[in-house]
């Protein structure tokens, strides 16, 4: 036959295979499409993918040779966005997630966001690679310490107590857990942990040292994710000395990371029976109310706890930001500002202040405060409290747009705090909105490794697998790459 009469047979072919699909006669249709592939004298990429679709229909489902097909018609016309959806819901039936995001992905580019069906693919895959990475990451990642900058956060919301005061004849575990506490209050966090986890093993010779040690060990379980061994030293901790109201705030904490309000507030009562005059217990209280967005109830806990130690610095700021989500902005303003004068050396004051303003889109005023707060942080003792060059980051970015210097900030927080989570989320996000997959990438790997809670930790492998197929999308269809930039900031406008 000549070149002419094999493409019309083909053609013809590919007619009764449609006509076949159409009566469900998935069978006979592949025959036709096979014939039509056989006899064209070249390859046409519809053959295949139609082929794809009687695979896909077939009972049951033959997915791997819908992913061969959709691989032929693919090599032929790699913008064939029918073939890529084809490939893609056979890959996510095979379980072959990262690869259908891949598909999914290109195919609602190249649609430039218009289908609404691919979209939705996306997320539905995207949610399942989440939940398969997240097993995989929690499954292998070495528990560790946060950075610096959120562990001196943390204990910085307690307000300081007296050393301990060891017995008259100390055991070798009780001189060791006096010097973990030091090492604590020094701001060497992981000796800290070392150190207490010697001094338990060693042995603690008397019930409130014991006490205090598994307070201690369980801060740290906490602050590494580990919220079950947390609740048991806690736990442990309040059977040798119920007295002990740190640990019961602590567990409270543990209870709310468990998602479990109702034994935190059972926790926060048992504390106030044994010191109702504790502001500790008030404080942190605000805080679970907070999270709850119970705000009337955690501006008067934030009160009370002020009304009990007008010395401790963030229940005079947390009451202020729970007038502010009150809607009571003058009133949250002026207790800033009385908070500011009350603790001039704190840094705390200014940089939260300074949020508050850049809420209200002050951008001038809050980069004044991040720029005090710095300055105060400068003649601090380390560890450092870089959130304040992290807010100035953000701050210009949307005042001046100026992504230059919010990325040298963010870069300057991470020389300070390697590990400074805060610093690494704005990077990756700043680096992102430029453009730049590949260091957007880069920085969510990073934040997958220091990501403390599952929610976060979720929210960061999301946004880190879309951006990968992304970045694979621009290295498999590369004169997209300027297109695409278009079409982003179309959809953000």
């Amino acid at each position: 036959m000549s070149i002419q009469e094999r493409v019309a047979l083909a053609s013809k072919l590919k007619t009764k295979g449609n006509t076949a699909y159409q009566q469900k006669n998935f069978p006979l249709a592949i025959k036709y499409y096979t014939r039509a592939i056989e006899t064209s004298p070249k390859p046409d990429p519809v053959y295949y993918s139609n082929r794809a679709a009687c695979y896909v229909n077939s009972i049951p489902p033959q997915f791997d040779m819908v992913v061969k097909d959709c691989d032929e018609a693919l090599k032929l016309d790699p913008s064939y966005v029918k073939a890529l959806n084809r490939r893609g819901t056979a890959l996510e039936s095979l379980g072959r997630f990262e690869e259908a995001v891949r598909d999914f992905t290109a195919a609602t580019i190249l649609d430039k966001f218009q289908n609404e069906s691919s979209s939705q693919a996306v997320e539905r895959v995207l949610k399942k690679l989440t939940a398969q990475k997240m097993r995989e990451i929690l499954e292998n990642r070495e528990p560790r310490l946060p950075s610096v900058t959120f562990i001196s956060a943390y204990l910085a919301a307690f307000r300081a107590r007296p050393l301990i005061v060891l017995p008259e004849n100390p055991s070798t575990g009780d001189e060791t857990l006096l010097k973990a506490i030091m090492a604590l209050e020094a701001g060497s966090y992981a000796h800290a942990f070392t150190l207490v986890q010697e001094a338990i093993e060693q042995g603690i010779s008397w019930d409130a040292g014991k006490a205090e040690s598994l307070n201690l060990r369980g801060t740290f379980k906490f602050l590494m994710g580990d919220s079950s061994g947390a609740k048991d030293d806690l736990q442990a901790s309040l059977d040798l000395d119920p007295t002990l109201i740190q640990s019961w705030v602590k567990i409270a904490s543990v209870h709310m990371e468990l998602s479990d309000p109702e034994a935190a507030f059972n926790a926060f009562n048992s504390a106030i029976s044994y010191n109702p005059n504790d502001s500790d217990i008030y404080y942190h209280r605000g805080q679970v109310n907070f999270i709850l967005r119970e705000f009337t109830a955690a501006e008067e806990d934030y009160a009370k706890s002020v009304a009990l130690d007008d010395n401790f610095v963030f229940s005079h700021i947390q009451y202020a930001v729970a007038q502010y989500k009150n809607e009571k902005i003058s009133a949250s303003m002026e207790t800033f500002r009385k908070t500011m004068k009350q603790f001039p050396d704190r840094s705390e004051p200014q940089n939260y202040y300074g949020e508050l303003l850049l809420d209200q889109e002050r951008f001038e005023d809050a980069v004044e405060k991040f720029d005090r707060a710095l300055e105060i942080e400068s003649h601090k003792t380390p560890p450092t409290n870089v959130l304040p060059l992290v807010n100035k980051a953000l701050a210009l970015y949307q005042w001046k747009s100026d992504v230059v210097i919010a990325e040298k900030l963010c870069r300057e927080a991470l020389e300070i705090d390697p590990e400074c989570d805060a610093a690494i989320a704005t990077l990756s996000q700043l680096t992102l909105q430029q453009g730049r997959l590949a260091d957007a990438v880069e920085f969510f790997e990073r934040h997958t490794k220091i990501a403390r809670t599952e929610p976060e930790l979720e929210q960061t492998v999301s946004f880190m697998l879309a951006t990968r197929a992304q970045l694979e999308f621009i290295q498999n269809y590369p004169h997209m790459a300027a297109q695409l930039g278009a079409i982003a900031q179309s959809l953000q406008q």
